[in-house]
């Protein structure tokens, strides 16, 4: 193993010697596709790496965690590249771009699918959807598998059947040391412990194996309130989540509203409250379970119906682009008081863009039947995972949008645990690392010692070893 200090600058590297071991295209700054290949989503970072690896196999990546280690290089794992604090990229050091790495294969016999950690959510959708099947993801479909897994995965379908991390059977793993490992509840199992919400710590994930579900055609979509209803909407949800059936997933938001077909053309524009609801029971017994969300307050627009759970999925990728400007944090918490209800109220009010707005996950229900020390992800008995996003796309409103995120957040701090979720951590929440954890930073630690000493993983909610 080399001895070179990871993240020192280092001076007059050659990636010659790595476009000789691996088949993937290796980009540098004097070649073609140079710029796109360092880009990812969030368009705050624009970063220089020395070079941009496209692993095309497992062969590719242990070169690449080998070339980076050996020459002290900083490195970067890219998988959908929606990483808030921009992670997928660095500068001087080397990135690799596990996304050409994104084939499904769906076992529908056993309602498995392994996947290669390059592959979206939509990659993952598309494939499982052909049988009837699905397991839990995000809520835009061009994140990337692996990423979100890796940090705990709240999703639609969590209350019902778990977190990602909760249905995650087995990950291929190539450690620092450029060694390839599986592991699962058989073995590795300190490894598979760890990286069911631990982030990309402890080594490059090259496939994923899923226990999925019977999910096929969902009943879903928003429901928009005039904002005076907001605070009438969120105490609503607060108690009807409490034992709602599993199979319902949403959440309230606030939102401005877009110029959609089913959104009163006068209303464009006006900032609404919302209800984000997915029924994944059977249909008959959808207009039953949402009723609430119709006699809670008048409605200004209801833009639900039946879908597939791929197009659900799907359905705010348009306020994501790739290349928007974006902030979020996040937190975890534990009950919803008329006092915190009045805070999302004052702020939520003031969301500042159509593509900015407060998302409210319950996770509750299957997440709840998991031990707190059972998995990485620690917070097992919150209600909530919350997050606050702004995306934008003009650089001068920078400052204003990041300060409503703050803002917003701060508020809310008295009424919410110290930890997050670590997908909704910022790159300058690094402070937060232990009470992201809470009891299960230690082991942690000690897991991280054992197969990554030096620390070559440490552009993440770096977890030191």
């Amino acid at each position: 193993m080399g001895t070179a200090t990871v993240g020192q600058p280092v001076i007059g590297v050659s990636v010659g010697p790595l476009r000789e071991q691996v088949r993937g295209r290796v980009l540098a700054a004097d070649d073609e596709g140079y710029d796109e290949a360092r880009a990812v989503h969030n368009g705050m970072f624009n970063k220089r790496p020395l070079a941009v690896l496209h692993a095309e196999q497992v062969a590719d990546v242990i070169a690449g965690v080998n070339f980076a280690r050996d020459n002290g290089l900083d490195l970067s794992i890219r998988g959908g590249g929606h990483s808030a604090p921009g992670f997928g990229t660095n500068d001087d050091g080397l990135v690799i771009d596990m996304s050409p790495m994104r084939t499904v294969l769906v076992d529908p016999r056993n309602k498995t699918a392994r996947a290669g950690a390059g592959a979206t959510w939509g990659d993952f959708n598309h494939a499982t959807h052909a049988f009837g099947l699905a397991t839990t993801g995000g809520i835009i479909s061009t994140t990337g598998i692996t990423g979100l897994t890796l940090g705990g995965g709240i999703g639609y379908l969590a209350r019902g059947c778990g977190l990602s991390v909760d249905n995650l059977i087995s990950a291929d793993v190539v450690t620092a040391e450029g060694k390839f490992v599986t592991a699962s509840a058989h073995e590795n199992e300190d490894l598979f412990w760890a990286l069911r919400g631990g982030g990309g710590n402890f080594g490059v994930v090259t496939s994923l194996e899923y226990r999925l579900h019977e999910v096929d055609q969902v009943f879903a979509g928003p429901i928009f309130y005039n904002l005076e209803d907001a605070a009438s909407l969120l105490s609503m949800f607060d108690e009807f989540i409490q034992d709602a059936p599993e199979q319902f997933g949403g959440f309230p938001a606030f939102q401005i509203a877009p110029p959609l077909p089913f959104i009163p053309e006068n209303r464009h524009g006006d900032t609404l409250a919302l209800a984000v609801v997915h029924w994944a029971g059977p249909p008959e017994q959808a207009q039953k379970v949402l009723q609430p969300f119709l006699d809670v307050a008048p409605v200004v627009a209801n833009g639900t119906g039946p879908l597939p759970y791929p197009a659900l999925n799907a359905a705010f990728d348009a306020l994501y682009p790739k290349g928007v400007r974006a902030y979020w944090k996040g937190a975890f918490v534990q009950e919803l008081p008329e006092q915190a209800i009045a805070v999302h109220v004052e702020h939520g009010s003031r969301v500042p863009e159509v593509s900015a707005t407060m998302h409210l996950y319950p996770i509750n229900g299957a997440c709840h039947r998991v031990g707190p020390t059972d998995t990485a992800f620690a917070y097992r008995d919150a209600k909530y995972g919350m997050v606050f996003l702004a995306s934008w796309t003009d650089p001068s409103k920078d400052a204003e949008r990041i300060q409503w995120v703050r803002d917003y957040y701060q508020a809310l701090a008295p009424y919410s645990e110290p930890g997050g979720y670590i997908n909704f951590m910022q790159d300058d929440d690094y402070g937060k690392i232990r009470d992201n954890y809470r009891q299960n930073y230690d082991r942690l630690v000690q897991v991280k010692r054992v197969y990554d000493p030096g620390n070559l993983f440490h552009i993440n909610q770096n977890i030191a070893p």
